[in-house]
């Protein structure tokens, strides 16, 4: 996985510089999910891998499922240069990576809150508000739920991660006790 990250880099950076405002972000952003979310499919990527299949055949079926109107030609230069460089199979990584540049770029942190049960528009907007005081940042927050926390929630933000689950809780009490 570290070194797909490492081969995607310079392609997600490259996408980006050619990106100057907002609205060719949001472009690129819609180009890489399509390209990502089709060569993440099981069946697309063992065609990647296979040697029987042509590199013009790969770019076909890529030009085909997301379809060349969505990719306009900076879209399709980029599918063939990842073609004739044999990346194909980097553009989920490709995609996720731009997707963290852009975020950084425009000052927004994503932010995964797990909870015990399903957070209210009420309780989504206060930890929105204390992590975008405490990160300095605007927070997109992804929001799922998890019995298995017991109560209360876990909150990912990059590096940060706040535990305030009572599995969590219960499991340094239980540490603390062993010690």
């Amino acid at each position: 996985m570290a070194e797909q990250t490492t081969l995607a880099r310079p392609y997600a950076k490259a996408v980006f510089e050619l990106t100057k405002d907002a609205k060719t972000r949001n472009t690129w952003s819609k180009r890489l999910q399509a390209l990502g979310t089709v060569a993440a499919d099981d069946q697309v990527a063992a065609l990647v891998g296979n040697p029987r299949v042509s590199r013009e055949q790969l770019i076909g079926l890529l030009l085909d499922a997301v379809g060349e109107d969505t990719l306009g030609q900076e879209g399709k230069n980029l599918v063939q240069l990842l073609a004739d460089n044999g990346r194909l199979g980097l553009l989920p990584e490709i995609a996720a990576l731009y997707e963290h540049l852009r975020a950084e770029a425009e000052g927004v942190v994503d932010v995964q809150v797990t909870s015990a049960s399903k957070l209210t528009k009420e309780q989504q907007d206060q930890i929105a508000g204390a992590l975008k005081k405490r990160l300095g940042r605007k927070v997109r927050l992804h929001c799922r739920t998890d019995e298995a926390l017991i109560g209360g929630a876990l909150i990912q933000a990059g590096d940060l991660t706040i535990d305030g689950s009572v599995r969590g809780k219960l499991a340094r009490l239980s540490s603390a006790m062993a010690h």
